[in-house]
């Protein structure tokens, strides 16, 4: 698909099947509290399946986009956070460069593996999270608080390293290493909120690079990143996830986050299904 050949009736189709998955991945991310990367990598991919979007590339780009949009959505979530209080800035500040290192380094892999092996891993990773979300205890504990260094160098850089693979803003894994360590969860998630940005803006940057002069990807794309998807998917995000906010008080929120978990894990077997079985 490129702009000098495209029938403008598909690009429109294109258009609304995007703003269709920032509404569905905001409605989710809000219901479930969780960031919306971990929904958008799987409905982007989805929708570039049905433009047919080359194999090589379509995950790169989905993964990549998502990355982009987490750059807007961090901003407006992590100053929402840093007002009230809860932010560990000290932590943060912490991570700032193994994070980074984390983000070039799995910015790098990402560049030198297949979008096969790159759907594999984040099939892989989201059934674990899966089944961390469905089975997990808030008792659980591994120790009273997040170590010292070099460990909490090596967390920061694990965090950067699996979310830009991901395509996700490190909330996921950043709100289970710091509870797992006595933080609590109002802690963990305003503090997860400011890895976003951390990883955000170097893996976009490293997903344009890497991806420049790629050859399949969908129109409107820089490198990985598809300005058109980017542009769609950011405000129905943000005008969807209030609304699954307030739906999610009206539910249970043990039901809430098995329900997820279920979801999650539904659309991790179909894409790890659709790569191994065809």
């Amino acid at each position: 698909m490129d702009f000098a050949g495209i029938d403008f009736s598909v690009l429109l189709i294109f258009v609304s099947a995007l703003v269709a998955a920032g509404l569905l991945a905001g409605l989710v991310a809000g219901l479930f509290g969780v960031g919306g990367g971990i929904v958008i990598v799987p409905v982007l991919f989805y929708v570039f399946t049905a433009f047919e979007i080359p194999e090589a590339v379509k995950m790169h780009v989905a993964v990549g986009t998502s990355l982009a949009t987490i750059i807007v959505t961090s901003i407006r979530s992590f100053r929402s956070h840093l007002k009230s209080g809860a932010v560990d800035v000290p932590l943060l500040k912490s991570w700032i460069l193994p994070i980074v290192a984390g983000v070039v380094t799995g910015t790098a892999v990402a560049d030198m593996i297949d979008g096969t092996a790159l759907t594999l891993i984040f099939g892989v990773i989201a059934l674990v999270v899966a089944a961390n979300m469905a089975f997990a205890k808030s008792s659980w504990k591994l120790a009273d608080d997040i170590p010292g260094r070099p460990g909490r160098d090596a967390i920061g850089g694990i965090i950067g390293f699996l979310s830009t693979l991901m395509g996700i803003g490190g909330g996921t894994f950043g709100n289970t290493v710091m509870t797992l360590c006595g933080r609590t969860i109002h802690q963990a998630v305003a503090t997860s909120a400011g890895l976003g940005l951390i990883i955000a803006v170097p893996a976009t940057l490293g997903f344009i690079a890497s991806g420049w002069n790629e050859a399949g990807t969908p129109p409107g794309s820089i490198g990985y990143v598809n300005l058109i998807a980017f542009a769609c998917i950011v405000p129905a995000t943000i005008l969807m996830a209030p609304v699954g906010a307030r739906l999610a008080h009206k539910l249970p929120q043990k039901t809430l986050k098995r329900g997820f978990a279920a979801f999650l894990a539904l659309v991790a077997i179909r894409m790890l299904y659709g790569v191994l079985v065809g």
